[in-house]
């Protein structure tokens, strides 16, 4: 028996009610004096205590979490957190659901803002994928707005790198490179911080809207992009704020990296394998973290990836 402050856990939160399948709705059993008891053991710093009622609210039902979901502003940032968590955890079932079935129905090209949006939503299922495409369009504007009637390749680089970079600030996150959140464009977006794949994720959403000939190129320890067009071709470097790069520059940094020179290595790569390598960085961070039960979750979206 669990004893918090004096109570009995499985007389307050009905452990013994019967609550064996998420379709038992203990919201409509119980009044909101227990439904607010079972509310206050998740801030119980005891993990024998908040444990147990995690996995009751688990299984809760819909009417009781949408009862804890009202709740989720909880003076208590203990309780706060869990109850997001909580929500986030019965969310992101069938965010993978969707992810899964869009890997596995699609071949080599697709929707590449579609796929990392899906995947985007297993971790954090609350976000809006519309009200974030809204805000790449906005940028997408505001570049289109600065670009003069003639203009070259370059100089639409120029102000991509101008809004993105000088005026958003978005740039390389040098000093905590391995941070999961570095992965995630959203993430990216609100801390100003990524990764070199995250960060040229962004940058080809928005040249994809201006229709620019701007393709990922998977380099060995460096993903970048590149646009080409039959007068231009230009490597961008969107980790160090955009810089415009050429095929020496890159085959230098190969050589730096003791790879050998391969033209190969500079060619775009298909939005599949875009996908895996993303979730293959947050793969290999997670696991040398040793949180297993991500690296396993991630483990099984390459499974589905690589079919």
């Amino acid at each position: 028996m669990i004893v918090s402050a004096g109570r009995d856990i499985s007389q307050t939160s009905g452990l013994n009610q019967g609550m064996g399948s998420p379709s038992h709705d203990i919201g409509r059993q119980f009044s909101d004096e227990r439904l607010n008891a079972l509310l206050t053991l998740l801030g119980d710093e005891n993990p024998a205590v908040w444990g147990p009622v995690r996995a009751q609210w688990l299984t809760a039902g819909e009417s009781a979490l949408r009862w804890l979901g009202s709740r989720r502003l909880h003076s208590d940032p203990i309780i706060r957190r869990r109850a997001g968590e909580i929500l986030d955890e019965v969310a992101a079932g069938p965010a993978e659901e969707a992810f899964l079935k869009f890997s596995l129905q699609h071949g080599e090209h697709f929707n590449l803002e579609r796929a990392v949006w899906l995947f985007t939503c297993t971790r954090y299922p609350r976000e809006q994928p519309e009200a974030w495409g809204a805000l790449f369009d906005e940028y997408a504007n505001d570049i289109r707005g600065q670009m003069p009637p003639a203009t070259t390749g370059k100089s639409m680089l120029v102000a991509i790198r101008q809004r993105l970079f000088a005026g958003l600030d978005l740039r390389g996150n040098e000093a905590d490179y391995y941070n999961p959140e570095n992965s995630y464009p959203h993430r990216v977006i609100i801390r100003r911080l990524g990764n070199p794949l995250a960060l040229s994720l962004i940058y080809l959403f928005i040249a994809r809207r201006l229709e620019l000939p701007v393709s990922g190129i998977g380099m060995p320890g460096h993903f970048i992009c590149r646009y080409q067009s039959l007068q231009e071709q230009f490597y961008i470097d969107a980790f160090h704020g955009g810089a415009l790069l050429t095929r020496a520059d890159c085959m230098k940094r190969l050589q730096t990296l003791s790879i050998a020179q391969d033209d190969h290595l500079l060619l775009p790569i298909s939005s599949r394998r875009i996908l895996q390598r993303m979730i293959h960085n947050l793969y290999i961070i997670h696991k040398e973290r040793k949180e297993s039960a991500e690296s396993n979750r991630l483990q099984r979206y390459l499974v589905a990836l690589a079919r």
